[in-house]
């Protein structure tokens, strides 16, 4: 169940582990669109055949797994209390490990402490994109928006 989260709020929250999305199974599906959409159509992504020969199968792009969290976060919370608000960047982000057709992610997300900054409020939150059975998350990253009140 989503969380809402008062703008005015943040602060409060800082450090807090603020919850877990439910699994998404990242499919070929969802890999061929990407590649198109992006011009990335290295093989280990997109050529099914060739991948199984090789490697077991195919992997998703890391741009891919890092596009998805924006999906997942909104299951797990969401900010009001604003008039706008914009993505405001990504600070050490690490693709970590692959993640293979047909794996299950998830979201595990953080609250960072805000800063201010242009008469906004810039909220950060620790992301790490779990894979179901793996020890190594396959992305850790803090992603900050930037709310108006």
């Amino acid at each position: 169940m989503t969380r809402f989260i008062e703008l005015k709020d943040v602060a409060g929250l800082a450090g807090q582990e603020l919850g877990v999305s439910e699994w998404h199974v990242v499919t070929q599906a969802q890999i061929d669109p990407f590649a198109e959409a992006t011009g990335d159509f290295e093989w280990f992504h997109v050529d099914v055949p060739r991948a199984e020969r090789e490697m077991g199968g195919t992997i998703a792009h890391g741009f891919l797994t890092l596009s998805i969290v924006p999906a997942l976060w909104g299951q797990i919370a969401r900010i009001t209390g604003f008039s706008n608000g914009y993505n405001y960047g990504l600070d050490k982000t690490r693709f970590t490990a692959p993640v293979k057709t047909g794996a299950r992610v998830r979201l595990r997300a953080t609250m960072l402490e805000p800063q201010f900054r242009r008469g906004g409020t810039i909220v950060g939150v620790g992301c790490v994109i779990e894979v179901e059975g793996e020890e190594r998350p396959a992305l850790v990253t803090d992603w900050c928006e930037i709310f108006y009140a």
